[in-house]
């Protein structure tokens, strides 16, 4: 799987993980550092192939993340044959009466609670490993988190609980505590946390326009493989992919209003590498893994509704690039005093600099691409 030795949070967390008696554990940890190839090793120790009911649950918060986490485990556990895992995601009908025959279940929390009580399709009592992947991302979902401490409650007292989550806010912290009893934690420094492969810079503009001619300038001086660029509202995103693909660029747009099905399209899509930009509004900011995204540029900085900077934003976008300790690079535009001070805010909870480029400055942007 691309891994030539454990990254740290597979030194930390996998023998906490593996133990006999198995251990409880919260994790912090971002995407991109191989946590999803060490909780799915933790749930094909456990799982029993002979056995034809489900034995490990994964919660994960949107269908675009439980699509990825089961390419992970189908690779995984391409050894065991008989080894099958069912996806409990909206749009995944069963008939009624039926059970679930697959070892292992990942879905979104509101349909795996309707398999586990009204559909009774699973009987959460035979759970050995529950894992709730990206807990930042699922207590920010409306009714994620209840249905989540619902699911939970119904598991026997011997199952596994392994929690993770890239960011540790004080709710974050309060829920993973009501889901996992005695844990083991795992926890990162702040510093640690702004992904160290990652050359981050700012750009300054007076408005979209010249941000765009920035843009342009950044491709016309650096290769980049695939570029993620990240928009505040969908209309900014359909103006930008339209200005674009006028420039000659492939071009893909995610935006929220789109189905589930036509999302996980586009996506796959940039993963083939068909199109080389995607533009997209904060829906697309977690989870999505595409190992040739060289580039991530916030065309808008990420804020939340009151208009403070979001710092839990930022880290997943940035952290779309340089995965699995390949170098990357971050450009935030900045177009007025006030994304200035959002700039400075953020600069300041990571402690980690920011440095200005100068996009007419062709040898400059030469120099951060080497």
């Amino acid at each position: 799987m691309g891994f030539n030795r454990p990254s740290k949070i597979q030194e930390n967390a996998l023998p906490m993980m593996l133990a006999e008696p198995p251990q409880n554990l919260i994790a912090q940890s971002q995407s991109g550092t191989g946590k999803t190839a060490a909780f799915v090793l933790a749930m094909l120790s456990r799982v029993e192939p002979a056995d034809g009911y489900p034995q490990c649950l994964c919660l994960s918060p949107t269908y675009e993340l439980a699509l990825q986490t089961g390419k992970v485990i189908e690779q995984m556990g391409k050894f065991h044959p008989e080894l099958k895992l069912a996806y409990a995601v909206r749009g995944n009908k069963l008939d009624r009466g039926q059970k679930v025959s697959e070892q292992i279940v990942i879905g979104t929390p509101g349909t795996v609670l309707d398999w586990c009580s009204k559909l009774k399709f699973i009987d959460p009592k035979k759970i050995k490993v529950f894992v709730l992947d990206e807990a930042d991302v699922m207590i920010a979902t409306q009714g994620h988190q209840d249905q989540s401490i619902r699911i939970q409650r119904m598991l026997p007292r011997n199952c596994q609980m392994l929690l993770f989550s890239a960011t540790f806010e004080d709710s974050v912290w309060k829920f993973a505590q009501k889901v996992v009893p005695d844990p083991n934690i795992i926890k990162l420094k702040r510093e640690e946390e702004t992904l160290d492969t990652i050359k981050q810079y700012y750009v300054v503009c007076n408005n979209r326009e010249e941000k765009f001619q920035a843009l342009c300038n950044l491709y016309g001086a650096i290769t980049i493989a695939q570029a993620m660029i990240f928009c505040h509202t969908r209309k900014t995103a359909s103006w930008l992919a339209a200005e674009l693909s006028k420039e000659g660029h492939q071009v893909a747009l995610l935006s929220g209003e789109m189905m589930v099905e036509q999302r996980a399209a586009v996506i796959e899509r940039f993963r083939e590498g068909k199109e080389k930009v995607l533009v997209t509004t904060n829906v697309c900011a977690r989870g999505i893994d595409v190992e040739q995204v060289s580039v991530v540029i916030n065309f808008d900085l990420p804020v939340d509704k009151d208009g403070n900077p979001d710092n839990e934003t930022y880290l997943h976008r940035i952290g779309r690039t340089g995965r699995f300790g390949k170098r990357g690079l971050a450009v935030n535009m900045v177009d007025s005093k006030h994304s200035m001070n959002i700039l400075n805010r953020i600069q300041e909870h990571f402690n980690k600099k920011i440095e200005r480029l100068d996009t007419d400055d062709l040898d400059e942007i030469e120099k951060i691409a080497n």
